[in-house]
């Protein structure tokens, strides 16, 4: 995590935790329950399917920025539609 001077004393992480369903609501619990913890609060179906989403997206990229995946052009596809 890089920080600009004037954001060191203010920073703040966010982190994602997977969850059983049948554990979330003592985990949401607990997590609420530590000090440093600011919010904890589940995702939305349509959240963590975004999240999914741009997470294979940006792994696409990574791997195309690599050599080991060749990226479609945007003439490509609009031709496809």
């Amino acid at each position: 995590m890089y920080l600009r001077k004037d954001q060191a004393n203010n920073s703040k992480m966010k982190v994602l935790i997977e969850i059983a369903d049948r554990e979330a609501e003592f985990g949401i619990k607990v997590l609420k329950s530590l000090s440093f913890v600011k919010n904890a609060r589940p995702m939305s179906a349509d959240s963590v399917e975004l999240w999914e989403a741009l997470n294979d997206a940006a792994e696409e990229v990574k791997l195309h920025k690599q050599g080991k995946l060749k990226l479609r052009t945007a003439e490509e596809l609009l031709n496809e539609l």
